[in-house]
């Protein structure tokens, strides 16, 4: 069983001093980025976007000079099949570079979108280039931000190939309540979450029907509660134990990974 435990008590983003940059790697290393660190990224950033609802962002293989981080909302990137059906191959949350691999790459591929509404900073690819000449501390930064983005999808792999229904369920949920509450966006297992049931299938591989039965079933086992674009996890051991849920692949603060 890959169960997790409690959550502890994470330090409060510093939203006064870096309001656009505030979030990111919070509570995964965030702390032993330098005061100089901190402004530097916070001063790249060359413009701040309001997106609304529903919105594309990027489409797949077009030509990127910007990454964005998200600040405020939340973002999914997808891919469509032949016939048009989505799947979701991963969430933003607050914090998150959303497209971070593309300042390398030069494209993506596959197409980002808004769920509800966002707020963006924008970080031009050349800027980005100078940060990682003349500041490798906070290059190992970027780049440990664009390695757990890796280990989040080969989590959701391992969702989609290994779990039914209830665990990918209760998986996607209490991934997103551990990453909302490293950035300070859910607490005792309660946030918001603008995503609704056909959004929750084409994440989870499942049909709208199969997630409205299944967020049935995790109601009534007193384990999980969605309502209204609100979310309410009533019993986390028991959830993450439909998980098979642990959140190490996620590197928060545990003493494990250096910087210097």
């Amino acid at each position: 069983m890959r169960d997790d435990p409690a959550p502890s008590l994470l330090p409060a983003p510093d939203l006064a001093s870096f309001p656009l940059t505030g979030r990111f790697l919070l509570g995964r290393g965030r702390d032993r980025m330098t005061d100089e660190e901190r402004r530097v990224l916070e001063g790249a950033a060359h413009a701040v976007k309001d997106y609304p609802a529903r919105h594309h962002l990027v489409h797949r293989g077009e030509p990127v000079d910007t990454s964005m981080m998200l600040v405020e909302g939340y973002v999914t990137r997808y891919m469509d099949d032949r016939e048009g059906y989505r799947q979701l191959v991963s969430v933003h949350v607050p914090g998150d570079f959303v497209d971070l691999h593309g300042f390398p790459t030069g494209r993506l591929d596959h197409d980002l979108g808004t769920l509800g509404p966002v707020r963006m900073a924008l970080f031009d690819h050349q800027t980005l280039v100078g940060i990682t000449e003349q500041h490798p501390r906070l290059t190992r930064f970027l780049w440990f931000a664009t390695l757990a983005d890796a280990a989040m999808h080969r989590e959701w792999i391992f969702r989609l190939g290994r779990l039914g229904a209830d665990g990918r369920l209760a998986h996607f949920f209490c991934e997103l309540n551990a990453r909302l509450e490293l950035v300070g966006l859910a607490r005792d297992g309660k946030f918001e979450l603008p995503l609704t049931q056909p959004d929750l299938a084409e994440a989870c591989g499942l049909t709208g029907v199969h997630v409205n039965r299944t967020l049935r079933r995790l109601r009534e086992q007193n384990l999980l509660l969605v309502r209204n674009g609100k979310v309410e996890i009533l019993d986390y051991a028991g959830l993450c134990a439909a998980a098979e849920f642990n959140s190490d692949y996620l590197y928060s603060d545990c003493g494990t990974w250096k910087t210097t």
